[in-house]
């Protein structure tokens, strides 16, 4: 069975915490970080490792979407959503958006889609 790594990024610690533990009652594995710098040292210890990555859009340093275009030149197929409370459209079809604030079960089709 193929190891269901998420790698989530929020600066929020509260909704980041409250996210990784639904994720993980899921059956997710996740790996949670407040900051783009954390989560990239952490995907370019192990970039094959992870399956997507959910970050919000706006975070210190650098967009969630600069971010994500990193970790993708490791990782070409890496999954990812965008959230945001602002009206946003990915640079890339291979990034979906999720407009905050969101039900948790619009989430997790979101990545059961993006996963299957």
């Amino acid at each position: 069975m193929v190891e269901r790594r998420l790698l989530l990024v929020d600066d929020e610690a509260a909704l980041l915490d409250l996210l990784k533990r639904y994720l993980e009652r899921l059956g997710y594995t996740v790996e949670a970080h407040s900051s783009a710098e954390a989560a990239l040292a952490a995907f370019h210890a192990r970039p094959a490792s992870y399956r997507l990555v959910m970050t919000d859009l706006t975070l210190e340093g650098m967009s969630g979407e600069d971010m994500i275009e990193r970790m993708r030149s490791q990782n070409p197929s890496l999954k990812a959503i965008i959230s945001s409370g602002y009206p946003y459209q990915p640079r890339t079809p291979a990034t979906a958006y999720l407009q905050k604030p969101y039900v948790p079960k619009a989430l997790s089709d979101l990545i059961a889609k993006l996963l299957a």
